[in-house]
């Protein structure tokens, strides 16, 4: 009888001992961003959720905080300390030059549709330049469009020559050095204390950080350029050991969701941030502005970018790549994504 009494607590006892068990390897990712963003909400989620599923549970994944600069995943991956993560290209200037094809201004396309030609022109012409050396690339994205985000309102880009803001590198930079503003370094989680301590005077960042970095707090004035003033080109990658140390069916079964799949995913899951970023924004009690920039602003940007093509063209000849056909074919694959 006192078995009997025993019997439900002994069974949940052997379910979660075959629960914990089940798993035979665990695939540590390293994520730099809140818990609360997109990425980790649920990019990572939804891939864990893919990769147990397509390894039948021999494989689960773990996100781990925390880890430092976000530019320092490439090597904690390269070298072992964790299995995957992902980062921002323009964190290492210098080593990936032909990702900043997907940030030229102008694309007009969502993150999604960005990052799915980000992933084929990768795949078609960037992979064999090899920028990603001792990594595995599992997916490319990037951020929605980037708008400027400021502390105090604007009437002009000429209005931001001498101001201090924050740039992430990449084409950023190169569009901060026509603007004539005095450019500060620090990665995205940082941007929230410097706008509050009036260490900058804004940020060009997507609408998405409105609310999950909270900048609806000290950034009360967004203009918002029609299409975004640039895209910010991420990779998610993986360290090559510990995928040749899987066996072959698990290997190929991460390996068959991630790609397209996982750049497509990543891209609309920073898409809908965007959205919760301008709703975030427009709340009641906020005080946020935020000004749809129209043809005089639009104007003055486009006037702005001219030749930025042929300098990106030209950053990238050492790459033996025909970079000119892959910035027109990922235009195309972007701006008819969908049709």
């Amino acid at each position: 009888m006192r078995l009997l009494k025993k019997l439900p607590a002994l069974l949940a006892g052997v379910a979660l001992s075959t629960s914990v068990m089940a798993a035979d390897t665990t695939l540590r990712v390293g994520s730099w961003l809140p818990p609360s963003h997109p990425q980790n909400a649920v990019v990572w989620p939804t891939w864990a959720k893919w990769v147990e599923e397509a390894t039948e549970g021999r494989v689960e994944v773990v996100v781990e905080y925390g880890l430092g600069h976000p530019k320092t995943m490439y090597e904690l991956v390269e070298d072992g300390v964790i299995d995957a993560s992902f980062s921002y290209h323009g964190y290492v200037p210098g080593r990936f030059k032909l990702t900043q094809a997907v940030e030229q201004p102008l694309l007009g396309a969502s993150a999604e549709a960005a990052s799915v030609a980000h992933w084929r022109v990768f795949e078609k012409y960037f992979a064999q330049a090899d920028e990603h050396e001792g990594l595995e690339v599992i997916g490319l994205f990037t951020h929605g469009p980037g708008q400027i985000h400021m502390a105090d309102p604007i009437n002009s880009l000429a209005d931001l020559e001498g101001k201090k803001i924050r740039l992430g590198g990449g084409v950023q930079g190169e569009l901060g050095h026509r603007m004539g503003v005095t450019a500060v370094g620090a990665p995205a989680p940082k941007v929230y204390e410097m706008m509050q301590q009036g260490v900058i005077d804004g940020v060009f960042i997507p609408m998405g950080e409105q609310k999950s970095l909270r900048l609806k707090e000290v950034a009360k004035n967004v203009i918002a350029l029609p299409g975004g003033m640039y895209l910010g080109s991420f990779a998610m990658f993986m360290n090559p050991d510990f995928l040749a140390d899987l066996d072959a069916k698990d290997r190929e079964a991460i390996l068959s969701v991630s790609g397209e799949k996982l750049s497509a995913m990543a891209g609309r899951a920073w898409d809908a941030g965007d959205e919760e970023g301008l709703k975030a924004a427009l709340e009641d009690g906020v005080n946020v502005t935020v000004v749809k920039a129209g043809d005089p602003l639009a104007k003055e940007f486009e006037a702005l970018t001219k030749g930025m093509d042929e300098a990106f063209l030209k950053s990238v000849e050492d790459r033996g790549v025909d970079a000119k056909a892959a910035l027109a074919e990922l235009r195309q694959i972007a701006r008819s994504y969908g049709q």
